[in-house]
């Protein structure tokens, strides 16, 4: 486990990751501590799940691939502020599936001990570049921290004056702060999607309900490479709703992307893309086919 948690969430920690390892089987690892988005996405995806605060995602990530759990929620990607966890690495890594999303929309509120004047407020990078437009407005200087709920419980923990915290509105109320105001995020739309990770890939996704499937693929380093290894997608009428690069071993020269489709193989016109990426590409791997949790045209 890396890294440690204020003493305010340590003890939440413990309860909520003693309960998680004693159902497996429930249990819903996110990176966070209690309170943070990723909490609130694990129980709006599940109801009936036990979530496991994990200090990093690395370590959510280990507790599914080593059954210490079953699955864990991993944040992607934020309307506002784009990637959040490099799951493009994590991921094909790991040889975790991904089985499901979940949308959440993102609130923020600022909390500090009492309700004196704020310099500086603490939040993941995330939150903060969020919030960034409201905090210049306000005059506040933004601090990092690993985690929105742990910058509330660090916070909690500390009589530095004039700091706060920007994390969601209710845990104010877990680690025993005052709220100033919520409604710092910079539009009204953001929204962070996140990834659902099993160690086994759904073994017969619903066939009633419309998929997602999700992949890497390496070009070859050649003229045209992705135009001619996208081109499957495009003659057989497959929709591409997501489409990143990043580079890999930092040579500059070999370009993985990160792919999600609308559809799941055995539909011909999947097959037939996929077959030509393949055959156009160094390496393909899929990563999973799971329901969609908002429709894509």
């Amino acid at each position: 486990m890396m890294g440690s948690y204020s003493a305010s969430a340590q003890h939440l920690v413990d309860e909520m990751r003693g309960t998680a390892l004693a159902e497996p089987a429930r249990g819903l690892a996110f990176q966070g501590a209690p309170g943070a988005n990723s909490d609130l996405a694990a129980r709006e995806y599940d109801p009936n799940s036990l979530p496991m605060p994990c200090y990093a995602f690395e370590d959510a990530i280990d507790s599914v691939r080593e059954g210490r759990v079953d699955r864990a929620i991993i944040p992607i990607e934020n309307s506002l502020h784009g990637r959040v966890a490099d799951i493009h690495f994590l991921l094909p890594e790991s040889g975790l599936s991904i089985v499901g999303e979940h949308f959440l929309p993102i609130r923020y509120g600022l909390m500090s001990r009492d309700l004196g004047p704020v310099t500086r407020a603490m939040s993941h990078e995330q939150a903060l570049g969020q919030c960034r437009n409201w905090l210049r407005a306000n005059n506040i200087s933004p601090v990092a921290h690993s985690d929105t709920a742990g910058a509330a419980a660090w916070v909690a923990d500390s009589d530095e004056v004039g700091l706060a915290a920007l994390a969601p509105p209710h845990a104010a109320d877990l680690y025993g702060l005052t709220l100033h105001g919520t409604g710092m995020e910079d539009a009204d739309h953001n929204m962070t999607r996140f990834v659902v990770l099993a160690r086994e890939p759904l073994a017969q996704p619903p066939m009633d309900v419309p998929l997602m499937t999700t992949f890497v693929f390496e070009v070859r380093n050649i003229p045209a490479a992705l135009y001619k290894a996208l081109g499957g997608f495009a003659t057989n009428g497959v929709n591409m709703t997501k489409l990143e690069s990043y580079q890999v071993g930092g040579s500059f020269a070999a370009t993985k992307f990160y792919a999600d489709i609308v559809g799941a193989p055995g539909d011909e016109r999947i097959d037939r893309a996929l077959e030509e990426l393949d055959f156009q590409t160094k390496s393909l791997r899929l990563l999973g086919t799971y329901p969609q949790a908002r429709l894509r045209p």
